[in-house]
């Protein structure tokens, strides 16, 4: 539900749009928004995944030049760059406590961020998207 979601916002950008998706995973929801992009090329999107083992699943992945694979800090990126989109927020029953903790700092930054427009939805993993105003 998710991805489909990413998918439809994603067609909607304009081309020379700045995509920053908080949280790459393995890159299934990269893929989605590469998916509503395509075959436009001019938009950007970077990606940013801050677990080492996790990042070098994603790396592997035949990504468009479009698509920039970073590995790092969530926070540290959003301050420099702005919105995006962020999936599985919704904590999980097994999610350490400094999981949850840094799921609710970077919840909390998206949606108190003077500048960004932000909305929290209950869809699927739990989605925020942000957009710079």
């Amino acid at each position: 539900m998710v991805g489909r979601l990413l998918a439809v916002l994603a067609t909607q950008l304009r081309d020379q749009a700045r995509v920053l998706e908080l949280g790459t995973g393995a890159g299934v929801g990269t893929a989605w928004i590469v998916s509503g992009l395509l075959p436009r090329t001019g938009a950007t999107v970077l990606t940013v995944e801050n677990d080492a083992r996790t990042a070098a699943v994603a790396a592997r992945g035949d990504w468009p030049s479009f698509v920039e694979l970073r590995r790092g800090d969530a926070l540290e990126v959003l301050a420099r760059s702005g919105g995006g989109f962020v999936d599985d927020m919704t904590p999980l029953p097994d999610w350490t406590d400094s999981h949850r903790a840094a799921q609710e700092r970077v919840r909390q930054t998206l949606l108190t961020a003077p500048g960004l427009t932000s909305v929290e939805l209950a869809h699927g993993s739990g989605v925020i998207l942000s957009a710079r105003g």
